[in-house]
């Protein structure tokens, strides 16, 4: 265990954790964007950032990126703080004025409007999806592509990716809803990755229910009983089971 002071409040602990971490445990709540405890750290929005003062220097960082040392200071809120919070929110804003939840972080830092160019974006180049897709599903159905302002997340050469399994992570962890995936009939669309994913067809009832990269992928290491089970959809599927057991005559 080691010994740190957040916003002058003594605590103990553990090796390892990042400065964010070690916050919210103890009860400080340090706004994040690009921050899921599902994956890597990658310190890319910059709005978690605090004060660590250590042997008597002070300097900005990213907390969920900074692991805690033994004797070390922070500041979650402190003018310096405040002040380079509100400025990365303001550019954010600036990048993504109709993303709900930078509106939100605006509003509550006091942030009523944006000095530089609007560009209404919907991405902030958190790369949440990138490390879920990577770290999690184990695809790398998406990437970073150019540097600079043409910085932006896309499939390898802008096509139908041939890997995207149509999960929905990407989307389900994206912090300002920029990644849309629709279900239309016997298709998943995620234009944003330029990608149709085709969906299984129930052997029962007909309807379309799931994306067949994914089944096909639980039909590799699954039981013939459960490969069986997989040609229905969930209704069919519990219509079955409950045939089974008796409780349909």
């Amino acid at each position: 265990m080691l010994k740190i002071v957040i916003d002058g409040k003594e605590a103990k602990v553990e090796e390892g954790q990042s400065v964010l971490e070690a916050a919210e445990k103890i009860g400080f709540k340090i706004p994040t964007l690009c921050y899921h405890p599902a994956v890597h750290a990658y310190g890319a929005c910059r709005v978690c950032v605090v004060e660590v003062i250590e042997k008597g220097l002070s300097k900005l960082t990213t907390s969920c990126t900074y692991p805690v040392e033994n004797g070390i200071e922070v500041k979650t809120n402190s003018e310096k703080v405040k002040k380079t919070r509100k400025l990365i929110v303001e550019m954010l804003l600036a990048r993504c004025p109709e993303a709900k939840i930078i509106q939100d972080l605006a509003k509550q830092l006091g942030v009523e409007k944006t000095r530089a160019p609007q560009k209404n974006e919907n991405c902030i180049l958190c790369g949440l999806c990138v490390r879920i897709c990577r770290e999690i599903i184990g695809v790398d159905a998406v990437g970073f592509a150019n540097r600079g302002h043409k910085r932006k997340v896309t499939t390898p050469f802008e096509i139908q990716s041939d890997v995207c399994l149509g999960c929905g992570a990407c989307a389900y962890v994206c912090p300002t809803g920029a990644i849309k995936i629709e279900d239309v009939a016997d298709k998943i669309k995620i234009e944003i990755w330029h990608t149709e994913i085709e969906k299984i067809k129930c052997e029962s009832c007909g309807k379309y229910f799931s994306p067949k990269p994914i089944l096909e992928q639980v039909r590799e290491k699954g039981l013939p009983e459960v490969n069986e089970f997989l040609k229905l959809c969930p209704d069919c599927r519990k219509r079955v089971l409950a045939n089974k057991v008796g409780l349909v005559r």
